[in-house]
């Protein structure tokens, strides 16, 4: 009698769980980073390795990259700090998350990676690269990279912030990776616009930062000044909606 209710009571409880799961419901994100002040131009890179290849590509730095027609900021990160977040179906997949080398650069320059899945490290370019990854809770790795070539990496342990991805050969290649344990991360596209989709309904964190700013704390948003303390914001998902925060403007006294 006991071993039967006990199998009971287990069907019960994932029945439950499951109900909860598609009870919560899902909704979406969408925000635009909008730099305030003056377009900056970007600094040309000084190519001094392998100058016959890396010095045909126009390489800029990237760290701070704004739309001159709309002032976007591209590459602004953010994601979901909350811990145990229910995932949604769409996200799962079994191919590779991508970063190549190519063009004497890291493509793309800002990553999300989730650590259920598998980062490929790859290199397109017909010189030879290295990854540098410094990350602070998962082991650092230094992999050199041979033209064409490729490499599998993963990663078991959330990344208290964004992680710099470097090349030791080729100084000026610099990049990042998102290293999180669920998959809500959004990266600002070239007009600074930033979407998450199919995130939990609720009330969630989410952090915003950017390589140059480090963390967002303080925006204008709907004309008035707000702050964010190191970057963080509680906000509500309301199930099949979207919550569009419209443009926020980042001042340009934050960057660093």
């Amino acid at each position: 009698m006991k071993r039967i209710n006990s199998t009971m009571f287990v069907v019960l409880t994932l029945t439950l769980m499951s109900s909860s799961a598609v009870a919560e419901g899902w909704g979406n994100l969408k925000v635009r980073l909008v730099f305030g002040g003056d377009v900056p131009v970007p600094a040309k890179i000084n190519v001094n390795k392998d100058v016959n290849f890396c010095g045909k590509h126009g390489l800029v730095d990237e760290g701070l990259l704004v739309n001159k027609e709309n002032k976007g900021i591209a590459n602004v990160i953010v994601y979901v700090r909350d811990k145990g977040v229910s995932i949604h179906p769409s996200y799962e997949s079994d191919d590779p998350i991508m970063v190549d080398n190519t063009k004497c650069r890291f493509s793309p320059h800002v990553t999300p990676v989730w650590t259920k899945r598998t980062l490929m490290l790859k290199n397109s370019d017909p010189v030879g690269h290295n990854v540098k990854v410094d990350t602070f809770l998962n082991p650092p790795i230094n992999p050199v990279i041979p033209s064409g070539a490729a490499l599998k990496q993963t990663y078991t342990k959330t990344e208290p912030l964004p992680t710099k991805i470097s090349c030791s050969i080729h100084p000026w290649m610099t990049g990042w990776l998102v290293i999180r344990d669920n998959p809500y991360v959004g990266v600002a596209d070239k007009n600074g616009l930033v979407e998450i989709k199919n995130i939990p309904a609720g009330e969630l964190e989410f952090q915003f930062w950017q390589e140059k700013v480090g963390y967002v704390r303080e925006v204008e948003l709907d004309g008035k000044t707000v702050l964010w303390n190191r970057g963080r914001v509680k906000l509500t998902i309301e199930d099949g909606e979207t919550l569009d925060l419209g443009d926020v403007t980042v001042p340009a006294k934050l960057v660093k």
